[in-house]
């Protein structure tokens, strides 16, 4: 049953970063490229229609986390007690911007609310990707000090940052030199995204720009890939273990070069959908790879002190997850058919729909 939740969850938590993914990168695009305000009345339009209910997932995801791996919960919203606030203040600015911009006609209320929208999703795409960066990384569980932990086993506590700014240190903060080369590569990422979900929902005046946009960041993303792999291989030398004795999980990266690879054609795509697929691919292609190099760890620990946390020393009862089981089921069947009548009934371009009056 571990393995079964396990899977459910990394599947609803990617289905979240591919949903509000394209509402962070459109946030991202909306700030450093909307002048317009055309450009902006629609380009807010394309994220403000959808953004309500593609958190339905995440909110689905951590319900799930606490109901499966309740130490793995219990653990991670702790230690990461002060970027989860931060992540909390930049979701209500992201949505109020959103929200409020149509409110008045005054364009400097518009001006306050646009980078509100902007600035907050492009601080939320770094967070998270300084979220996975951290994850990867591993932190000091236990606490341990001089051999001593300070905490039980499975808990930790990290400060936003160390004064070395190092993640080979024995008290990382959140924010060190590899966990930014982490978001920065979900930043460019959710960036291409939120472009490919532009070019595919309006008509905005920019999308041709767009496409040379996204080509050259795609270039930026393929640096940031190479760079990001080798010093990986500093951090953690065995990242790379399971590949190999596990070929077929080779098949996740393989996800992810795909869609690399094939941004790089964008400028020659005719069907607007294939690129935003490309760009999705990219995103899937990226998590389930990390998470297949840690399996079954899902939280490794930087000590020797203490075990990692994995899906099996972190999971609720064998009864409460069996219990859970059909429930779970019939919670992502209404949950699916909610998104596809919502998307069904937002279907093709929204430069003509209402929002925000």
């Amino acid at each position: 049953m571990e393995i079964f939740w396990y899977i459910i969850i990394a599947t609803v938590l990617g289905i979240f970063f591919v949903l509000d993914g394209y509402d962070f990168g459109t946030g991202i695009i909306h700030l450093f490229f909307a002048k317009k305000e055309k450009d902006k009345e629609v380009i807010t339009k394309s994220a403000g229609l959808f953004w309500d209910s593609n958190e339905v997932w995440l909110v689905a995801a951590g319900g799930m986390l606490f109901m499966a791996f309740p130490t793995f919960y219990a653990s991670v919203f702790s230690g990461f007690y002060l970027p989860l606030i931060i992540v909390l203040w930049l979701i209500i600015f992201r949505a109020i911007g959103l929200e409020f911009r149509s409110q008045f006609k005054y364009q400097m209320w518009k001006d306050i609310w646009d980078v509100s929208f902007g600035v907050s999703s492009l601080l939320l795409a770094l967070f998270f990707g300084i979220a996975l960066g951290n994850i990867v990384r591993g932190v000091n569980l236990g606490g341990v000090e001089n051999g001593v932990s300070v905490y039980e086993g499975h808990y930790f506590f990290l400060p936003l940052w160390d004064s070395s700014f190092s993640p080979l240190t024995e008290h990382p903060g959140v924010i060190d030199w590899f966990t930014i080369i982490i978001g920065l590569i979900s930043v460019v990422t959710l960036a291409i995204h939120g472009a490919n979900w532009i070019i595919l929902k309006t008509n905005s005046s920019i999308n041709l720009k767009l496409k040379g946009v996204i080509f050259k960041l795609n270039i930026v993303l393929t640096i940031l890939t190479i760079f990001s792999v080798a010093v990986w291989q500093i951090v953690n030398p065995d990242s790379l273990n399971n590949f190999v004795d596990k070929p077929y999980l080779l098949v996740f990266p393989m996800l992810y070069f795909t869609g690399l690879v094939g941004l790089f054609f964008i400028k020659k795509i005719k069907k607007e959908v294939h690129a935003f697929w490309l760009s999705t691919l990219l995103i899937l292609g990226g998590i389930t790879s990390s998470l297949a190099s840690l399996f079954p760890v899902i939280l490794p620990s930087i000590n020797d002190a203490h075990e990692p946390l994995t899906i099996y020393n972190t999971a609720a009862p064998e009864y409460g997850l069996s219990v859970a089981f059909i429930w779970g089921i019939i919670g992502i069947i209404l949950v699916v058919i909610y998104a596809i009548i919502q998307k069904r009934l937002k279907g093709g371009k929204v430069d003509k729909m209402d929002y925000g009056h």
